[in-house]
């Protein structure tokens, strides 16, 4: 009877560590994912106390089991002193191209080494969290050479957040023909909360996100279709509304809008498989988000949210759900400080195939997060051992780069 005891659970555990959802199409599973049942069972990761004592909308909201890799991988720094970078990303023949907040660009081998500095573009206002920030290559890079590329702008009497695009000249180290094509208005006279991601979907248009800048002035507009602070956007290579968008026919509605109600959002990137927009935004104390972005939808800030002010008091009316405003896929508490993120795109580390690596600043680490069913069923965390602050994070060829607020790249690749 203990023998065949024993025999149920070994082939219990063998059925459960196979490819996960891989012959369900009628699911938002990720093909290949990989769930053993032994690392299913481990504790969460965070183990330190909530900031609030809220519960979360369903089961495995947040602090769900751990997993652990168990292919061996490796870490190397592959350069250092980068100044301020904010976001990498792959050229199509495997450099890097990696953004520094006071207003210029760097080109990277593969392996590491300074190829040339990109100068040219408009003025930033590099005060606190502003400066040039995220860049996305035009789905035509290869022939046109234009990127796109986001930043503070004094403006007014202010500032705010913009997008602009033109085209790379890396023979004489610099950008042609810079115009600005967005902006986020209103500005505000803050240093905080530009958002300020960007990524191309497979229609050619251009997701964008903002924040609400941090003062109450901004926070409130999070939820005003008439302001471009706390959202996301979708335009197209010129800056309009992209077709279709949800409110572009809703009088006194921004047309540019596609998603609303985001405290600040620095996260964006797509499914590989279904083809969605994810986001992660910071939370104030406590509840960092990864969402669903869907045209049309509500995200609740400020007044649906599972933080708390920085100074311990409740934001608003303290509620964590509302009819008409999306709960998200997971949320931290305490934070995760989300940088950038990507999906795991390839088969080199099998069982990384589709998760979602998330940049954590405060929180010093690199979170994995495996998905199934477009919920988050294992975490774990990568890097924390050099305990710096994870600021943007790519994906090329089997391996992950990233860089971190000290002016260090590091090398994820298998061993």
């Amino acid at each position: 009877m203990q023998a065949k005891f024993f025999l149920c659970i070994t082939v219990l555990s063998v059925f459960i560590s196979v490819p996960g959802c891989a012959n369900n199409s009628s699911n938002n599973a990720a093909p290949g994912t990989i769930i053993s049942a032994d690392t299913a069972k481990l504790p969460p990761v965070e183990t330190q106390k909530a900031n609030s004592n809220y519960k979360p909308a369903f089961a495995g909201q947040t602090r769900i089991g751990a997993v652990k890799t168990a292919i061996p991988y490796k870490v190397d720094k592959i350069a250092e002193k980068l100044g301020r970078p904010w976001a990498i990303i792959p050229l199509s023949d495997g450099r890097l191209l990696i953004t520094e907040k006071s207003g210029f660009m760097q080109i990277h081998a593969a392996s590491g080494e300074l190829v040339k500095k990109i100068t040219g573009f408009p003025s930033v206002d590099d005060g606190g969290q502003g400066g040039l920030l995220d860049v996305a290559l035009d789905p035509s890079f290869n022939t046109n050479k234009t990127i796109y590329w986001s930043y503070s702008e004094k403006y007014g009497g202010g500032n705010l957040m913009s997008v602009a695009k033109g085209q790379l000249n890396e023979a004489e180290g610099k950008i042609d023909n810079p115009v600005v094509i967005f902006r986020a208005t209103p500005a505000l006279n803050s240093r905080l909360h530009f958002g300020s991601r960007l990524i191309f979907d497979k229609n050619g248009h251009l997701f964008v996100s903002t924040g609400e800048r941090s003062i109450l002035e901004g926070r409130a507009q999070a939820q005003l279709l008439s302001s471009g602070l706390g959202k996301i956007f979708k335009i197209t290579k010129d800056g309009k509304p992209a077709p279709g968008n949800p409110f572009i026919n809703q009088k006194g509605a921004m047309p540019e809008i596609y998603a609303y109600g985001i405290r600040n959002a620095q996260s964006l990137d797509i499914h590989p498989v279904t083809g969605e927009l994810w986001e992660a935004e910071f939370g104030p104390r406590g509840g960092d988000e990864l969402n669903i972005i869907k045209p049309g939808k509500n995200y609740g800030w400020p007044i649906i949210t599972y933080g708390i002010e920085y100074g311990g008091g409740k934001v608003g009316d303290a509620l964590q759900q509302k009819a008409g405003m999306e709960q998200p896929v997971y949320y931290w508490d305490p934070v995760l400080s989300p940088g950038g993120m990507v999906f795991y795109r390839g088969n080199t580390i099998p069982e990384w195939k589709n998760n979602l690596f998330i940049c954590g600043l405060s929180s010093g680490h690199i979170a994995r997060l495996v998905i199934v069913n477009n919920k988050v069923v294992g975490e774990e965390r990568l890097l924390a051992d050099k305990a710096e602050r994870f600021r943007d994070v790519t994906y090329h060829n089997g391996m992950l780069y990233a860089v971190t607020d000290m002016g260090n790249m590091y090398r994820i690749s298998k061993k």
